[in-house]
């Protein structure tokens, strides 16, 4: 099989940097200031179910993860959670939006290897001066022809991006540890879909792989990116 591909986009967290960690971290601290109202797991089914409730309000990232931990906590105590609790729950939602910039390995060989033979987009998603901070901490900006901030990871959106930004999503593959945002609607646009897994990924982006579809694939790791390319190409 020999494909054209002219563009390649990739996912920001946890695909270039760890993110994911972060919001682990914060949750175990939710658990603990919780702890005399609930248990750990009834306190984070609550949580995802006021996250996916405010998607459509909030959108993707930290703030809306906040206020979805401050509305899960007015629940479970019945509305009569301390002050003091949703003043560490907004403490720690800012520290999340300072929290360094760690890369995972191999970005910085693959990227630099790409350059060369394709346009590179960055196609991420979540609060916009988060992402634009991560960005400039991460030093990777000189690596990419455009960076695309989007509201969410749509098959309307990828047509949209990679028509602007380079010949089309049918010339066009997008890799990413999101097999709900970064694979399926990359497939349904007509290009090329790579998953890139992660040890630690939020529930609300988890999905079924493809099956019998000859434009998805999966690599252990962003270092295997390059060989695989060069397998379809």
């Amino acid at each position: 099989m020999s494909v054209t591909l002219s563009t390649i986009g990739l996912d920001a967290d946890d695909t270039l940097w760890h993110n994911e960690r972060f919001f682990a971290l914060t949750q175990d601290h939710f658990a603990g200031l919780l702890r005399d109202h609930t248990d750990k797991d009834h306190l984070m089914t609550r949580l995802l179910a006021a996250e996916r409730r405010n998607l459509p309000h909030y959108g993707f990232g930290i703030k809306g993860f906040t206020l979805s931990m401050i509305e899960t906590a007015i629940e479970v105590t019945d509305g009569k959670v301390p002050a003091c609790v949703i003043r560490e729950l907004l403490d720690a939602g800012r520290d999340m939006l300072s929290h360094p910039v760690e890369l995972l390995p191999d970005v910085e060989t693959t990227l630099n290897a790409l350059k060369h033979d394709f346009k590179l987009l960055l196609i991420t998603k979540g609060d916009l001066l988060d992402q634009e901070r991560k960005l400039a901490q991460s030093g990777l900006r000189e690596f990419f022809d455009a960076i695309e901030i989007v509201s969410d990871k749509t098959p309307a959106a990828y047509h949209d991006i990679f028509h602007r930004h380079g010949t089309g999503a049918d010339q066009g593959l997008m890799a990413g540890n999101s097999m709900a945002s970064d694979v399926t609607p990359m497939i349904t646009a007509g290009g090329w879909g790579v998953f890139v897994p992660h040890a630690l990924t939020w529930e609300v982006e988890h999905a079924e792989p493809p099956r019998d579809i000859s434009r998805f694939g999966q690599i252990d790791g962003l270092g295997k990116l390059v060989d695989f390319i060069h397998g379809i190409t």
